[in-house]
């Protein structure tokens, strides 16, 4: 709650001001009764015009005060409200910025989208009525009672006994309606997986023609949220009624009973009608307090949704001296473990021990699923190990300035990712000074200048959020050239060039060389011709290495390399691959094997 309420601060003036222009607000609406009643019985029975124009007159002063600070209580809540909310939406984003790989694996992407939205809506709703109704609601409450009494205690007695009545049931309506609301949350989180999935995959859905499937089950979902805040708010609805069946018997109650008093002489007009007024006062004051009641149990369930988010502490953070100098890209896996769950026997990585050079190309192969992408997930530290040590430039990763890091550890993920804009703010994420004529040179290089000359804008073609109008592998040297922008001292391609052919690929490898000579370059594929080449080659297999070598090296002495090697080439080698050269393959295969 204290990381939730610090987020009001800078709205802490707007926050004091509303519930003191709410008291202000009962307190010239608790007074209209009062004057009401001096006009009917000083007034208007006594036929004293100067009476009713007089009260008439302070009546409607009080009348546009009320109005006055009412609006000024509305106005500043709703400030005081929404600036909360977009503080604590900020905070959210600004944590979720500084969580690691295995702290965001612990939300799902729907649950965060639905904290940030719906449950952060509902916590600026209940802050809002806090702030505002559930002070004027008890004052006004209290103060109906109080005036009450003053008039008439015998009658009032029975507005109190109505009063308690209505408390109770509406008491246990809203005990009832806290329960459906607070499982109504979950339900909102598989909607949004349910569109967020959707919307994400909705080339693969038309492909297949799944539309109707992913309709169903978003119904299904939607369904069931339909019935939770159905079953909610029809236990909701059932204040009105009540409140109207206790009102419509109270007054019934007041009315004969006050009949007697007024022709016994003991009450008059004026004050019947001033306890009318008060009762109705009370008791839309007591049935907002349930509402306020439902939306505080709705904010609460929220809370601690988004008090998970916020007390999550990230695993991985900077040590008080960090290293902000690199000495070169050699990379030394120590012994290295690693398991995604801290606690759980299912190591991904086992007994890595690796050292590489700078400067040295360093292909990894292995079957799908061995960990190669998490053995190279450590060395830019987006996940930390288990047990042993990873280090660059002969300095452990965990003593370096996460962002120093990363900034010459460059990384080309899995999966490609460009944002919406320009060509040239896309490549500028490598690097935000970077020239044009350096975009260009690092585009020639991943061989992305040849199509992009070819669009109509150039470099200053506007790229669709995720990349929607480019095709996967111009995707994927986009990337590639966006990395180099930053001349990392250590560059990383997972399984980066999957989607370009191999002679692209071989020119992209040869302008490594050129361009970064000095750069450790670490290449995952999936085909051994992106790799073949590579100073070294490490096989993985089952989260172990289970061969380090050179191409010819391995084809002699590691089976599962000649497997993937022998698979791939049998079955008659890269689909863009020079006949020839597929046949020399075979050849090699068969020698080496």
């Amino acid at each position: 709650m204290k990381k939730i309420l610090s987020q009001i601060k800078q709205y802490m003036g707007a926050t004091i001001a509303t519930p003191v222009c709410v008291v202000l607000e009962v307190v010239m609406e608790v007074l209209l009764p009062l004057i009401t009643a001096k006009i009917i019985d000083d007034g208007i029975t006594q036929g004293d015009l100067g009476v009713v124009v007089k009260y008439g007159i302070i009546m409607v002063v009080a009348a546009m005060f009320s109005l006055m600070f009412g609006a000024l209580a509305g106005a500043y809540a709703a400030k005081a409200s929404t600036g909360f909310a977009c503080n604590l939406r900020e905070e959210i984003y600004r944590k979720i910025q500084t969580f690691s790989f295995s702290n965001i694996d612990k939300f799902s992407t729907a649950g965060l989208i639905t904290r940030m939205t719906t449950d952060i809506t509902n916590i600026q709703n209940a802050f809002q009525m806090c702030i505002r109704i559930a002070v004027r609601a008890p004052i006004m409450l209290i103060s109906s009672m109080v005036m009450s009494f003053r008039v008439n205690s015998k009658i009032s007695a029975m507005f109190l006994v109505a009063l308690v009545f209505l408390g109770t049931v509406l008491g246990l309506i809203v005990a009832n309606a806290m329960k459906s609301f607070s499982a109504a949350f979950h339900k909102y989180d598989e909607l949004n997986a349910s569109v967020q999935e959707n919307v994400s995959a909705i080339r693969v859905v038309k492909a297949y023609v799944r539309e109707d499937y992913e309709k169903q089950k978003f119904s299904k979902a939607s369904g069931n949220l339909y019935n939770m805040l159905v079953k909610a708010e029809s236990i909701v609805a059932l204040n009105n009624p009540v409140m109207m069946f206790v009102n419509y018997a109270a007054v019934l109650c007041i009315s004969w009973f006050g009949a007697h008093y007024v022709v016994g002489g003991s009450l008059t007009v004026g004050e019947l009608n001033q306890l009318f007024s008060y009762m109705f006062s009370a008791f839309m004051s007591l049935m907002m307090l349930s509402f306020i009641f439902v939306m505080i149990s709705m904010s609460t369930a929220s809370i601690k949704r988004i008090s998970e988010v916020l007390d999550e502490e990230p695993d991985i953070t900077d040590p008080e001296n960090s290293v902000k100098e690199m000495k070169d890209g050699s990379i030394d896996f120590n012994n290295v473990q690693f398991a995604y769950f801290k606690g759980e026997n299912k190591e991904v990585l086992q007994d890595i021990d690796l050292h590489i050079r700078s400067g040295e190309t360093v292909g990894i192969i292995g079957p799908t699923g061995c960990g190669k992408t998490s053995l190279v997930n450590l060395i830019s530290r987006l996940y930390d190990v288990t047990e042993g040590s990873v280090c660059v430039g002969g300095v452990d990763v965990k003593k370096y300035d996460t962002e120093f890091l990363r900034d010459n550890v460059s990384v080309v993920l899995q999966k490609n990712v460009l944002f919406s804009g320009t060509i040239l703010e896309n490549l500028r994420w490598g690097n935000e000074n970077a020239t044009e004529e350096d975009c260009i040179k690092a585009c020639k290089a991943a061989c992305a200048d040849e199509f992009i000359e070819r669009m109509p804008d150039g470099y200053n073609t506007h790229i669709e959020r995720g990349g929607a109008n480019v095709s996967g592998g111009q995707k994927q040297r986009l990337c590639i050239a966006r990395a180099l922008m930053k001349q990392p001292k250590v560059l990383i391609l997972d399984d980066s060039t999957s989607a370009v052919d191999t002679a692209t690929d071989a020119k992209i490898k040869a302008a490594f060389a050129e361009m970064i000579p000095g750069t450790t370059k670490l290449i995952i594929a999936q085909r051994i011709s992106s790799v073949e080449h590579a100073d070294r080659i490490v096989v993985l297999e089952d989260g172990r290495i289970s061969g380090i070598g050179t191409h010819e090296e391995l084809l002699k002495n590691n089976e599962t390399y000649a497997d993937i090697y022998n698979s791939q080439v049998g079955g008659g080698g890269d689909f863009d691959r020079p006949e020839n050269s597929a046949g020399k393959a075979v050849d090699a295969g068969k020698e080496g094997v």
